[in-house]
C-alpha cells in the first residue's frame, strides 16, 4: 500500500469517526439532560389540588356500560382528585356535524343521571374529535379551512351541552403549530360553550423540546409531532381547560421519559396563563410500538416527571391536574402508581 493510499486510508476513517461523532454527540447529551430533568425531589405540596380528568372509552354511552360499572367506576375515583371525565361521544362527521343522539350517544342521559348520583362532584364532558387533514384534495378528514366545518363543529357542541353533557372536549388531530383556522374555531366554540355554563377542553401535542422543532419534524418526517410553545399559550388562552397528551414520545427508558415530561410540564407551565386548568396526561395503556414503549412511559414515571416539573416552575398553581388515558386500558399498577405518587384530594 503506498503511502498516500494509507493517508487516504486514515482520513476516512477519521471522517467516519467524525461523523459518528456529530450524530451520537446530541443523542448523548440530551440524554443526559433529560436524565438530570429527572433527577431530584419533588416539593412535598406538589399533590393533587383535584382538578384531574380521565377519559373514558364509547362503551360508556352505547349501552355497553350498566349500573354495575358505574358502581365500580364510584369505587374507583371516591378519594381520588377526578373531577372531570372526557366520555367518547363522536367521533364528529368529516363536515364537524354530529349524528342525532339516539345513533351517537344514546345512553348518554343514562350515565349523565348515574354519575351525578354516584359522585356529586364529577362532571361528565363529551369527548369529540376527528382525524385533521390540510390539503385540499385530500380526504378521510375534517378540514378546519371550511369555514362551515368550523360552524358545524360549534353546532355539535351546542348540541351535546342541550344533551345534559358539562362540558366539551376537543381533540384533533394532527394539530399543525399556528394553525390559525384552529384558533378561529376556539374564538366561536368557547363563548358558545360558555354561554350554555359549559367547560371546554381541548387535547393537545407537545411543546417543542427545542425551538422550532415542530418546522424541522415536519420537513424531514412530513409528521408534526409537536407545536410552538407560543401556539400552546394561545390556545390555551382561549379554553378553559387544556391537556397535553403527554405521552408517544418513543424514549426507550424510564429516566429519559420523566426527565421528558419534567421538561414538558415547565414549558406548558410557562405558557397556559393563570386562568386555564393545564392537565398534564397520564400513559394508562401499553402498547408496545415505536412511539411508544410501555415498559418507559410508566405512570410512575410521568407522575414523578410532572411533579418534578411543577416543582421547578410553580409548586403552588391551584389550576393543575392530570388527566389519566384511557380507562379501558388501565391496570391496577397504573391506578396505584397514581394513587401514590399524587396522592388523594388536595386539602388547603
Amino acid at each position: 500500500m503506498t503511502m498516500a493510499r494509507r493517508r487516504w486510508r486514515r482520513v476516512g476513517k477519521w471522517t467516519a469517526w467524525a461523523a459518528a461523532l456529530l450524530i451520537l454527540l446530541p443523542v448523548v447529551l440530551a440524554g443526559t439532560a433529560l436524565r438530570a430533568q429527572y433527577a431530584g425531589a419533588a416539593a412535598p405540596q406538589t399533590t393533587t389540588r383535584g382538578r384531574d380528568a380521565l377519559w373514558l372509552g364509547h362503551a360508556w354511552v352505547d349501552g355497553r356500560r350498566d349500573a354495575s360499572d358505574v358502581a365500580a367506576l364510584r369505587r374507583r375515583l371516591t378519594g381520588s382528585g377526578i373531577r372531570d371525565l372526557y366520555v367518547h361521544a363522536g367521533p364528529l362527521e368529516h363536515d364537524g356535524t354530529l349524528p342525532p343522539a339516539r345513533r351517537a350517544y344514546p345512553r348518554a342521559r343514562w350515565l349523565i343521571a348515574a354519575v351525578h348520583r354516584a359522585l356529586p362532584s364529577v362532571r361528565v364532558h363529551a369527548w369529540l374529535g376527528d382525524r385533521l387533514v390540510y390539503e385540499a384534495g385530500e380526504h378521510g378528514g375534517l378540514r378546519l379551512a371550511d369555514a362551515s366545518a368550523r360552524r358545524a363543529i360549534v353546532a355539535s357542541a351546542r348540541q351535546v351541552l342541550a344533551d345534559g353533557f358539562a362540558g366539551v372536549h376537543l381533540d384533533l388531530e394532527p394539530l399543525h403549530s399556528d394553525n390559525a383556522d384552529y384558533l378561529r374555531l376556539l374564538d366561536r366554540l368557547g363563548p358558545a360553550v360558555r354561554g350554555r355554563g359549559g367547560v371546554l377542553s381541548v387535547a393537545v401535542h407537545q411543546i417543542d423540546p427545542l425551538p422550532g422543532l415542530h418546522t424541522v419534524s415536519g420537513a424531514v418526517t412530513g409528521h408534526r409531532k409537536w407545536i410552538s410553545q407560543r401556539f400552546f399559550g394561545q390556545v390555551a388562552r382561549r379554553v378553559d381547560q387544556i391537556a397535553l397528551m403527554s405521552y408517544d414520545t418513543g424514549l426507550p427508558a424510564e429516566s429519559l421519559y420523566g426527565g421528558y415530561v419534567a421538561q414538558q410540564t415547565r414549558l406548558a407551565l410557562a405558557a397556559a396563563g393563570p386562568r386555564t386548568d393545564l392537565l398534564m396526561g397520564l400513559p394508562f395503556f401499553h402498547t408496545e410500538e415505536f412511539g411508544h414503549h410501555g415498559s418507559a412511559e410508566t405512570v410512575r414515571a410521568a407522575v414523578r416527571g410532572i411533579r418534578l416539573g411543577l416543582t421547578r416552575a410553580d409548586p403552588g398553581r391551584r389550576r393543575f391536574g392530570m388527566a389519566l388515558y384511557v380507562d379501558f386500558a388501565a391496570t391496577e399498577e397504573d391506578w396505584a402508581a397514581y394513587r401514590s405518587g399524587w396522592g388523594g384530594h388536595h386539602r388547603s
